[in-house]
């Protein structure tokens, strides 16, 4: 056994390019699954960052928090990128975000500067900004639900018109 790119180990008829027991189709399907799930776990985070940050706009000394959401861009766009070059998902760790073995990660939550500045000169404004957050993330992650189930009813044989 030997691990791969990702930490994981794998057989030796798993590090042979082209004698897999999948095709490449699975492959592809596999990691656009797998991406399209973290999408939607780090959506999630982010979601529940937003809203504590909702929450406490008046709780003195709260320090509104976020992720680094280019960062994680960044990373999903690299692991693409990675996938398209060599037929493998290999997913690199970034300051704010870890990926850690059987498909997990850990992302780590940064105070949102920008944010606590507006918070402390106009709540009003700064609780719009946090909304206004909160509703593209939860587009996001919409989109990436409705993706990975478009793509699960294509792997089951289902047809669209």
């Amino acid at each position: 056994m030997k691990e791969s790119a990702r930490g994981n180990r794998v057989g030796k008829h798993e590090e042979r390019q082209g004698s897999l027991s999948m095709n490449i189709s699975s492959a592809v399907t596999d990691s656009i699954t797998e991406l399209l799930s973290k999408v939607m776990e780090f959506t999630k985070r982010r979601r529940e960052l937003i809203s504590a940050n909702i929450l406490n706009v008046n709780e003195p000394g709260y320090q509104p928090k976020d992720l680094d959401v280019e960062e994680f861009a960044g990373l999903m766009a690299q692991a693409i990128s990675e996938y398209l070059q060599s037929q493998r998902l290999l997913l690199c760790d970034g300051r704010h975000t870890y990926f850690l073995e059987n498909g997990r990660f850990a992302t780590v939550a940064v105070v949102d500067q920008e944010a606590a500045r507006l918070r402390a000169l106009d709540s009003k404004t700064y609780l719009q900004e946090q909304m206004g957050k909160l509703f593209e993330n939860v587009l996001n992650g919409r989109l990436a639900e409705e993706l990975l189930a478009t793509k699960q009813h294509a792997d089951s044989g289902g047809r669209y018109l």
